[in-house]
């Protein structure tokens, strides 16, 4: 899936209390506010009884649609957020609900790691789709197909997880290795131990992939 031009970006001042050097940012990302949207179309709704940021792709777009933290440099650390996702209106049959965060992000979401997860493969009647229900991607070097063809089994995992249900990720990284944690799990769901952007500095975001209506909120990001 490789990145096109900019269909959409979107400007939002970050709120004033989030200031460079802080080592924790709690940062409300359901309101809104603070974020770069690209490829996306952004909504603050209640979404099963909580607050959200709902997100759906902007038209023609390629499958990479990002909400990018603006005024945060991120490098190693920890990520904290709760998702929902489910395959959007009109999707095609490989629509998945793809739901993740992107980090070490390049200004526009250029070029960025990500995990993500696929939440109807979770619990699918196929033991080959579960082993897809998360992914790691490099963007736009590394991108699923790629991994998957050249490394199988190395860059996804299983992971139990429920359509549209709210679930919380986790994200540990220290320089070329990073962790996924699914649902406060205390042992992660996904290792990579070499990431393929290297060691970088960049921004975060909220990725969600092609035909998907996703939900974000509770956003934590702690440098190390």
């Amino acid at each position: 899936m490789l990145l096109k031009p900019l269909a959409l970006v979107a400007l939002v001042p970050l709120a004033g209390s989030f200031q460079t050097g802080t080592p924790v940012r709690r940062i409300a990302v359901e309101k809104g506010t603070g974020l770069e949207f690209v490829h996306v179309v952004p909504q603050t709704v209640t979404y099963r009884d909580r607050t959200a940021l709902r997100l759906v792709e902007t038209p023609n777009t390629d499958g990479n649609a990002v909400a990018v933290v603006n005024g945060v440099e991120f490098k190693d650390g920890t990520i904290d957020v709760d998702v929902a996702g489910l395959p959007g209106a009109g999707s095609n049959q490989g629509a998945r609900g793809f739901v993740g965060l992107a980090f070490r992000s390049a200004p526009h979401a250029a070029a960025f790691d990500c995990f993500y997860i696929r939440p109807t493969n979770g619990r699918a009647d196929d033991q080959l789709r579960r082993n897809h229900s998360t992914q790691y991607v490099s963007e736009p070097e590394f991108p699923w197909q790629r991994l998957r063809t050249e490394h199988p089994g190395v860059y996804e995992s299983y992971v139990d997880l429920e359509t549209g249900a709210w679930t919380h990720l986790r994200i540990d990284v220290d320089g070329v290795r990073a962790q996924l944690f699914v649902n406060g799990a205390l042992q992660p769901a996904l290792i990579v131990t070499d990431l393929k952007r290297g060691t970088v500095t960049g921004q975060v975001g909220l990725w969600i992939g092609a035909g998907t209506e996703a939900y974000f909120r509770d956003l934590k990001i702690v440098a190390r």
